[in-house]
């Protein structure tokens, strides 16, 4: 790979031999770094993700509601924690093991004034699934909104390459845990409560690096859709969000290095993006401004899929 880059805010020139891209202006996140294991750690990255816009100001849209956010002790899900507290509710944050991270998140929420609880363990596990709705029923005393945005995506180059333990495992996390955990919120939902389900950009031009990894996306805009209609008669909206290359963990623990400073240049934006400027899209599908959307999957992308 031959580039020319400063990091920072400047657009770059950038060729990748590899798989012969052609040279482009974008901006860079990040330089070249990876991490060994799945879903990655935030406290590790260089720099760290952006979660939080200080001119950001709530309004009141979610107050006194209760979500419980998959996956927020970072990226994505920790922009979606704090934007929401923000707006008055109160947010419970299943995680894996990353538990640097989720200390931080939890403490963060705090100076902010809001309230957290973290819960660590296995989405792929029913037993974990049904401890999150009883501690979050325990302290909370009820559950409004639903974000399934935990998952785990590995880079493989071929359909041989990728092991049947590692579908598996891929299947498990984007999959079955999303359905466990919602099966088991579901009966504690009630009219103008809200499901948010993570899709991806990659399920909608075939990332052919992430098969397993799409497959998981693609089944997870199908379970959104049929869902939304179940449930649309209750007044129980289901929505997903399919979001293109944002600065989080996940990145370089599945990338290459090398492909780190390229993410998100195929945007007309030429940019990837920080965790922050997907925060409103969250608090939009989870309030009442979105009351008349259900079904849908929003593409925040940078204009890297249109229509």
């Amino acid at each position: 790979m031959d580039s020319d880059y400063h990091f920072g805010n400047k657009y770059y020139k950038y060729f990748d031999n590899k798989v012969g891209v052609q040279s482009t202006y974008y901006k860079i996140l990040a330089p070249e770094q990876s991490q060994e294991k799945q879903p990655g750690m935030e406290y590790l990255m260089k720099p760290r993700p952006i979660f939080d816009n200080p001119n950001y100001k709530g309004s009141n849209k979610l107050k006194d509601k209760v979500a419980i956010i998959t996956g927020a002790d970072s990226g994505l899900g920790k922009a979606c924690a704090v934007a929401f507290v923000k707006e008055g509710a109160k947010v419970v944050i299943p995680y894996y093991n990353e538990h640097i991270d989720a200390e931080e998140t939890k403490k963060y929420i705090e100076n902010l004034g809001g309230e957290c609880l973290l819960l660590a363990g296995d989405i792929t596990n029913k037993k974990f699934c049904q401890r999150i709705v009883q501690e979050t029923l325990n302290r909370f005393g009820k559950i409004n909104i639903l974000v399934n945005n935990a998952g785990v995506q590995y880079q493989q180059d071929k359909l041989e390459d990728i092991t049947d333990e590692q579908f598996d495992w891929t299947m498990k996390v984007n999959v079955y845990g999303m359905f466990y955990l919602t099966k088991e919120v579901l009966p504690y939902l009630h009219s103008g409560d809200s499901i948010i389900n993570l899709s991806s950009i990659t399920t909608f031009y075939g990332d052919p690096q992430l098969i397993d990894y799409v497959t998981t996306k693609g089944a997870i805009v199908g379970f959104t859709r049929a869902l939304a209609r179940n449930l649309a008669l209750k007044n129980i909206r289901v929505n997903a969000i399919a979001p293109g290359f944002f600065w989080t963990p996940l990145q370089p623990a599945c990338w290459v290095k090398e492909k780190i400073p390229s993410l998100g240049a195929e945007a007309a934006m030429a940019r990837g993006a920080q965790p922050y400027e997907l925060a409103p899209t969250f608090v939009f599908l989870a309030s009442d401004d979105s009351s008349y959307m259900t079904g849908q999957v929003i593409h925040n992308n940078g204009g890297q899929i249109m229509g």
